[in-house]
């Protein structure tokens, strides 16, 4: 049996300022390195590291079809990765990905990163 991982909830109040962050740039300062500018893979750090850097405008099509939002964020944050990708690809969830923002799942509010939130945006937003 798996061990059951307890996140606190966190209570903010409703006058907390919306945070925004713009996807975009934080992909160009975060991700494009390696990704590339367009997400497919060929940024300039790319180069030797194994596994390549996936063309990150597939996903959804190479998943039936389904961009997986939640998959997509605990992929960036480290949570939910195999092993076969630890070494390539920081734990982005190890540094500070900005203030907590509130989102809606499924009609549970939970606390997501600004950045983490915004990155997995505009990768959504890639999708082909």
């Amino acid at each position: 049996m798996r061990p059951m991982i307890l996140i606190p909830l966190l209570v903010l109040p409703a006058c907390v300022e919306e945070t925004s962050v713009n996807g975009k740039q934080a992909f160009l300062d975060i991700c494009a390195a390696c990704h590339g500018g367009t997400g497919q893979g060929d940024g300039p750090l790319a180069v030797g590291l194994n596994p390549s850097p996936p063309d990150l405008t597939t996903i959804a099509a190479r998943n039936g079809g389904i961009f997986d939002r939640n998959y997509v964020a605990s992929f960036i944050d480290g949570l939910n990765r195999g092993a076969h990708n630890a070494a390539a690809m920081p734990e982005f969830g190890t540094t500070d990905l900005g203030p907590l923002v509130m989102t809606d799942d499924a009609g549970v509010p939970v606390p997501i990163p600004a950045t983490l939130l915004a990155l997995t945006d505009y990768v959504e937003s890639l999708q082909r």
